[in-house]
């Protein structure tokens, strides 16, 4: 059996390393990775790729940034002749990024079976490029491998034949398992602009952490005017680190912001990051995959949008939803410093073995 799995951003790198690392369990199954490049930053592909034990990988498309319908026209037509070459009995695809309904288009135009890792997730709202790839992705999916309870009535309702639907659990959950305690063996350090300050103990200095790089966040001036403010006052309480999005040091540059009370970074790698995250007093984000770790971590999380696809890390876990309200968003900080924390709990099947059941059942799928 002949799987290939195709990756391209940040996000799918934590979500492929486990489930490469189970199927390799399986003898009767050989693997080729392909990496888009949709994504080609060091610290946001290499680094990621030598801390998650994943392998080089076999083809990259260097595809690069552009807009939506170019850059995935542009790894359709790279993509297709490397699966007609491979013939691979099913292709794996992860997330809702571009590269993810890209490969699952060309697969189902040439007859290819597609499994969809983390299927099912839904935030409802089609101003959301990457709600219209979860949608279409799913539609063409074989295999669906949701991470929680949501996702699986998200499908059904949909129309989605039962016999589709696995609920595997979380694969990022996986990756944070394996790499938490590297991560916490490191002292947390503290950044003054690109200069490296002295190395502290985890709690030597409170601290937010912000992540931040949504079109809806970092594109219109207004918005990102006002979210940089509040967090600026936000600076009167507590220290906040932010390890700065390519594309939203960009806008910061382009609309002539300035927030020097911020300690800006440059992306880091994911031990890294995990380990600032693992010790944080809020992380305040836009980034799906960042809720379900503060979720796993019990760290409090703060998401800078309208709505989330992971209705599970509001219902059970850690994060609140402040929209784009500075107001809102400075309330809650507050009331976090003060220990009034949301208390939340680790959802279901998020446990680190994910990688294992998906492998399972693919290796039950296939013939050998």
């Amino acid at each position: 059996m002949k799987l290939l799995h195709v990756v391209g951003a940040r996000p799918n790198f934590m979500k492929v390393a486990p489930v490469l690392a189970a199927l390799r369990a399986h003898s009767h199954v050989s693997q080729l990775l392909v990496h888009t490049g949709q994504h080609y930053d060091a610290n946001m592909s290499d680094i990621f790729f030598e801390q998650l034990g994943i392998p080089a990988p076999d083809v990259n498309l260097s595809v690069g940034s552009g807009t939506h319908a170019r850059q995935t026209a542009e790894i359709m037509l790279r993509f297709e002749p490397v699966l007609v070459s491979a013939q691979p009995d099913l292709v794996l695809v992860y997330g809702d990024v571009n590269s993810t309904v890209a490969a699952a288009l060309v697969c189902s135009k040439l007859g290819v079976r597609v499994a969809h890792v983390e299927a099912g997730l839904r935030s409802f709202d089609r101003f959301m490029p990457e709600e219209i790839n979860r949608l279409v992705t799913d539609r063409l999916a074989d295999l669906l491998f949701t991470p929680s309870e949501d996702g699986d009535l998200n499908l059904r309702n949909e129309g989605a034949a039962p016999e589709k639907i696995f609920r595997a659990g979380n694969v990022m959950i996986d990756s944070l398992v394996k790499l938490l305690p590297l991560a916490q063996a490191r002292p947390v350090q503290f950044w003054r602009g690109e200069q490296l300050g002295e190395q502290a103990p985890p709690h030597a200095q409170p601290y937010a952490l912000v992540t931040l790089h949504r079109p809806s966040n970092v594109d219109d001036s207004a918005t990102l005017k006002s979210i940089l403010q509040a967090l600026i006052d936000v600076t009167r309480d507590v220290a906040v680190v932010f390890p700065a999005h390519p594309r939203t040091r960009q806008r910061i540059a382009e609309f002539g912001l300035r927030a020097p009370q911020l300690q800006l970074l440059d992306p880091l790698s994911y031990v890294d990051f995990l380990a600032l995250q693992s010790h944080a007093q809020v992380v305040i984000t836009d980034s799906g995959g960042i809720q379900e770790e503060t979720t796993y971590l019990g760290v409090p999380c703060l998401t800078l949008r309208e709505n989330t696809e992971r209705p599970i890390t509001v219902s059970l876990g850690t994060n609140t939803l402040v929209g784009r309200d500075p107001q809102k968003l400075k309330t809650e900080i507050a009331r976090i410093l003060e220990g009034r924390q949301k208390k939340g709990t680790i959802p279901p099947l998020w446990d680190g073995h994910a990688g294992e059941r998906i492998a399972k059942v693919i290796a039950a799928q296939l013939p050998g």
